[in-house]
């Protein structure tokens, strides 16, 4: 959320942003909504300062034993008009609080100003793609033939872009969840969360999934309860409505979750194998940190998101999301995306962004500085550490061999029981 203030005085900064978010928000309906409510604030503000005056004439009519009926009359026409006005004040606050949650948030100035993903930059490139001496199958060929993948019982124990992971297919899940955990506790200094997996409205409004993304989310149909998407969700929103003292900052959080998302604006992409699934497992990273230093912890963040893929040999690449490619909360984005040989392309596999304070307003979180000034909001960052299907699928494609079976990264092979190669399901 941004700072309706901000908003007003910085009104062609925010229409320059929007433009090159290549969104349509209603600027206009918002600030003639905010004139029009410090107008009625400021009548209301009158009347009462003259219902306070009268009140105070009554009493002393009274206390001289004076007629004070004609004011009485007076009085109740000004508490009506109050009334009325307090009315109109509310409601005109519901439609700017509204407006305001569907509102982008800013763009750092570092961010290149682009349409979509082509205009998106390279960062940097890590790893070359292997050079196989025989034809390299797609990830579905290779799990079915093996026996660790079954999209068919997927589909019927659940519905498309399920699947069911068998034998080594489940064990690598398991063992990639666990390397990685380790990883960002042990080595990045990230504490380990077990969070709902179900959370309710406010929890999903505090990081930005409603009332912009209902579409693309699970709802319980009983209760106030959402699956999450990500467990940003919960991470983000473990501090809601505290004030930190500065000394807590940074505050490192990772969790593993499965993740919930309808995919209701895929229309039929990656409708093979698992690269878009409607539930799938991460592992992400979430920091709460001091304004000034957010932009360098997103680089450590996006260094700990790559550090899973070079401990595991798989090649990737860095990019920098151009203005109207990146999500709806970021300010800035990089995306990691990993080699995979049945596409001849890079694939997304995690997403880091700095979000400033734009879900620590919507959630309230803020620290109060050591020098004893005004409560600040926090920055809230979150990337993927990272998307556990999606670094199986890599794996498989990039570890496999001419016979069909597939080799086990050496960084994984303790968390797989010393085994160091898949092969067929016996």
């Amino acid at each position: 959320m941004l700072d309706l203030k901000w908003i007003r005085e910085n009104e062609e900064e925010v229409r320059l942003m929007l433009k090159h978010r290549g969104t349509n928000f209603p600027l206009d309906e918002l600030l003639k909504l905010d004139t029009v409510r410090r107008e009625r604030l400021t009548a209301a503000e009158a009347l009462k300062a003259r219902r306070n005056e009268g009140s105070k004439l009554v009493g002393s009519l009274k206390r001289e034993g004076k007629d004070a009926s004609t004011l009485l009359d007076e009085l109740r026409k000004l508490d009506e008009e109050i009334g009325n006005l307090d009315a109109e004040i509310s409601s005109l606050q519901d439609k700017i609080d509204d407006l305001l949650l569907q509102i982008p948030n800013r763009i750092h100035s570092s961010v290149p100003i682009g349409r979509d993903e082509e205009e998106n930059v390279v960062v940097r490139t890590c790893g070359d793609p292997p050079n196989f001496d025989f034809e390299p199958k797609p990830h579905w060929d290779l799990g079915t033939a093996l026996g660790i993948l079954d999209f068919e019982r997927g589909v019927s124990l659940a519905q498309s872009r399920f699947t069911v992971l068998k034998g080594m297919g489940a064990r690598m899940e398991r063992a990639l969840i666990q390397f990685m955990l380790d990883l960002h506790t042990v080595e990045h200094g990230y504490i380990e969360i077990e969070p709902p997996f179900l959370v309710n409205t406010a929890t999903m409004r505090g990081t930005g999934q409603l009332p912009k993304f209902a579409e693309e989310l699970y709802k319980c149909a009983d209760d106030d309860l959402w699956l999450i998407p990500t467990a940003e969700v919960p991470l983000t929103n473990m501090h809601a409505g505290e004030i930190l003292s500065e000394d807590r900052l940074p505050i490192y959080y990772t969790a593993y979750t499965p993740c919930f998302r309808r995919e209701a604006g895929s229309h039929g992409r990656d409708v093979r194998g698992m690269l878009r699934q409607h539930q799938f497992d991460k592992v992400e990273l979430v920091k709460i940190c001091h304004p000034e230093k957010s932009y360098d912890e997103l680089e450590g963040l996006t260094r700990n998101a790559e550090k899973v893929l070079q401990l595991l040999e798989l090649p990737y690449r860095v990019i920098c999301l151009c203005s109207g490619d990146m999500g709806f909360a970021a300010s800035k984005t990089y995306d990691i995306e990993v080699w995979l040989p049945s596409q001849g392309k890079y694939r997304e596999i995690s997403s880091c962004s700095n979000c400033e304070d734009f879900q620590a307003r919507r959630i309230n979180t803020r620290f109060r500085p050591r020098d004893g000034g005004r409560p600040r909001f926090v920055h809230t960052l979150n990337g993927s550490g990272i998307a556990i299907g999606r670094c199986l699928i890599a794996v498989m494609e990039n570890y496999q061999k001419a016979d069909g079976s597939i080799a086990v990264p050496d960084a994984l092979v303790p968390y797989m029981g010393g085994i160091r190669e898949i092969g067929p399901l016996r």
